[in-house]
């Protein structure tokens, strides 16, 4: 703020004391100066027009300096303007109440010219600095309301994708992504062979220990390759890949994501099996078009794949052996020269009028 910006409102009842106040003023160079003969004609002015500093007197007819300066203090839209109180030489008491009522600073009677520079500008600085605080504070609520909006954000799509996705979203604006839209998937289905057995006979802490380790065993592999995690659906999952954020090359990542969950899977199967737990794990792979997008109803949101895609994947997991991956013939024709794999000849699948040529998934090539 310069001194020709400075806006400054002098209150005094006496016409001298205001002719001698602001011809001092106006030679420091203060340009925008407005008078005020009384407290109730200060208030008025004040509501119609901002100021950055009142010098005002205390003692005036009707209302005094006192009464001004509490009814400043007590209004949201006043109470940052800074008060210089133009006071009495001796009269101390006075100088108290009023730096306890708000006042910024005092001015004795009569006026000194240098001490009336300093403190008009030293309070106009202090008000500058304020402001800047104040807008300071404001843009930062701003950022904050608008990452905890960020964060809610995020929060939901996280339900649906695997962080970075679920940021990247954010990053490009891209919730229309989970609008309903048609895009070629790889989607991959897995469950443990036994599952349903050993539920009949386990306990449901058990069952639910079992899962637990399950979850967090596999759970953070499918964050690794990008993949976005449908359901859970018991001991069974369903997991995509090139959506929402498309892929280079998704079915390598599907691959990728499998061949670690049956190596990360020999653990937990050696495991259970000393506590007496026959499990294993089956996955199923296929690639092809699907509908995708949100579905469900307000507080209640889900992100889901829809297509025969997603039942070839279904089925050919139905049809897997404990630490077997399988997939057709026509998903496995473009990764076959990067993986090695076992024909398993073809299988019938029901809703499917012809044979299914399938292959067991096995390695990736060195």
């Amino acid at each position: 703020m310069t001194i020709q910006d400075a806006s400054l409102l002098v209150v005094d009842d006496n016409d001298d004391n205001r002719y001698t106040l602001t011809r001092r003023l106006k030679r420091e160079g203060y340009a925008s100066i407005s008078t005020a003969n009384d407290g109730l004609q200060a208030l008025e002015q004040l509501q119609q027009k901002k100021f950055d500093l009142v010098m005002l007197d205390v003692m005036m007819p009707e209302m005094n300096g006192y009464e001004v300066l509490e009814r400043m203090k007590s209004d949201p839209q006043l109470r940052d303007i800074p008060v210089i109180m133009i006071t009495a030489v001796e009269d101390q008491e006075s100088v108290i109440r009023c730096i306890k009522l708000g006042a910024e600073d005092h001015l004795p009677k009569p006026f000194d010219p240098t001490l009336l520079a300093a403190r008009v500008s030293a309070s106009l600085e202090k008000k500058r600095l304020r402001d800047e605080l104040h807008e300071l504070n404001r843009t930062l609520e701003e950022r904050v309301k608008q990452q905890l909006s960020e964060l809610d954000r995020l929060g939901m799509l996280k339900r649906f994708f695997s962080p970075q996705i679920a940021k990247a979203i954010l990053d490009t604006g891209g919730e229309k992504m989970l609008q309903a839209h048609r895009r070629e998937v790889v989607v991959v289905f897995l469950d443990m062979r036994g599952f349903t057995a050993f539920t009949d006979k386990a306990e449901p802490e058990e069952v639910m220990e079992v899962l637990s380790e399950y979850h967090n065993a596999l759970g953070p592999l499918i964050l690794a390759e990008g993949g976005t995690l449908d359901c859970f659906t018991g001991d069974g999952m369903m997991i995509y890949f090139n959506d929402p954020i498309k892929m280079e090359f998704p079915l390598l990542n599907a691959v990728r994501m499998s061949l670690a969950m049956q190596r990360d899977f020999v653990p937990l199967r050696e495991a259970w099996q000393k506590r007496g737990f026959s499990l294993d794990l089956g996955i199923g792979i296929a690639q092809g078009y699907a509908t995708l997008g949100a579905i469900g109803f307000e507080g209640r949101w889900d992100y889901t794949c829809i297509g025969s895609v997603t039942n070839h994947a279904a089925r050919l997991c139905g049809e897997a052996k404990g630490g077997q991956i399988l997939t057709n013939r026509k998903t496995f024709s473009r990764v076959e020269e990067l993986v090695k794999a076992e024909p398993l000849g073809d299988m019938n699948f029901k809703g499917v009028a012809e044979p299914v040529p399938v292959v067991n998934i096995t390695a990736l090539v060195d």
